[in-house]
């Protein structure tokens, strides 16, 4: 037998509409912090795009900082169980680091707004000390992504197809590498001196680094 939906003005009808209004306020906050930064983000615009009064904002989430941390939770718990699902595409260490690469590149420059979040956090000499909370919600976005990166590598040294290095260590350096690359697509003369097309220059990086750590390299 169907349930039948909850009243108006039951218990569970009023938790329906503040399930729906902290939907719509995240994805608004979404797009004006992706958009603006946690700095220069407006919160009345947040406001006004979930069509919420901004009390109910606050009813929802006690700061600014507050739900900068809600979003980056989100989308972060998303990107990660993207990058662990491009990591299970392949069997074999090195196309285990082909398709997260492919998947990473892929992502970062059909969502660049994302790239707010790391110019954020690597220019707080410019936009001003990032709170606490935030600095700590991306840097476990970042430090569970290179988790994902490093037992690919180590499984790699495992197997006998990588020489023996630190995982973690290695990891760090194809990701700042990665991360590099995708960011000379922003600066003009950065793209000039690449000279040629990022997705080519990003798959060559990839395979220069198998290519370093490959046993018997």
């Amino acid at each position: 037998m169907t349930a039948s939906p909850p009243e108006e003005g039951t218990p569970a009808k009023r938790e329906q509409r503040k399930a729906l209004q902290r939907r719509r306020i995240l994805d608004a906050a979404r797009e004006v912090f992706f958009r603006d930064g946690f700095v220069n983000a407006n919160l009345d615009e947040v406001a006004a795009l979930a069509e919420v009064a901004k009390g109910t904002l606050y009813r929802h989430f006690d700061s600014k900082p507050d739900l900068y941390v809600a979003v980056l939770s989100h989308n972060g718990q998303v990107f990660e169980q993207r990058m662990r699902e491009a990591a299970d595409q392949a069997a074999a260490a090195a196309d285990r680091i082909r398709q997260v690469g492919r998947f990473y590149y892929e992502h970062w420059t059909k969502n660049r707004e994302y790239f707010q979040i790391f110019w954020a956090l690597d220019n707080q000499e410019l936009i001003g000390e990032l709170p606490p909370g935030v600095v700590d919600e991306v840097t476990k976005l970042w430090e569970n992504c290179l988790r994902i990166l490093a037992d690919v590598i180590k499984g790699g040294v495992d197997a006998g197809d990588f020489a023996p290095c630190d995982p973690w260590e290695v990891a760090n350096i194809l990701w700042t590498v990665a991360n590099g690359l995708i960011q000379t697509e922003h600066v003009a003369p950065r793209r000039q001196l690449r000279r040629r097309d990022l997705d080519r220059v990003f798959d060559d990086m990839v395979e220069l680094f198998l290519r370093g750590i490959a046993c018997g390299a």
